[in-house]
């Protein structure tokens, strides 16, 4: 199982940014992928997941409304669409699947 996390840069605050988590190894139609971000100094928390089959999506409060998480099982490759970015949306951002983590792409919202 590999997770390649990218997309991440600077942002002004507003802005919009898409993460993207490229897979292999396994197939999205039979396993749930989620995002998860870790700031400076904080624990890493959940920011959005979609379940395998039907797509359910699940977002933390903090981001209900503003992100998204789109998926493409063809290219094995599940996005993190992030608008009307805030300074707190900062931090590390990985995918996840299971117990296995991506590298992580870094998210900086500043003016």
């Amino acid at each position: 199982v590999q997770l390649q996390a990218s997309g991440g840069g600077l942002v002004q605050p507003g802005g919009s940014l898409r993460l993207s988590c490229a897979t292999s190894g396994f197939s999205l139609d039979y396993y749930a992928i989620g995002w998860f971000r870790q700031a400076p100094g904080k624990e890493r928390e959940p920011v959005s997941c979609i379940s395998a089959g039907d797509g359910t999506t699940n977002y933390a409060d903090s981001v209900k409304g503003r992100f998204s998480i789109p998926r493409d099982n063809a290219k094995s490759t599940v996005y993190l669409q992030m608008n009307s970015l805030k300074p707190e949306d900062t931090g590390r951002y990985y995918c996840n699947v299971g117990q296995h983590w991506g590298q992580g792409t870094l998210v900086t919202v500043s003016s």
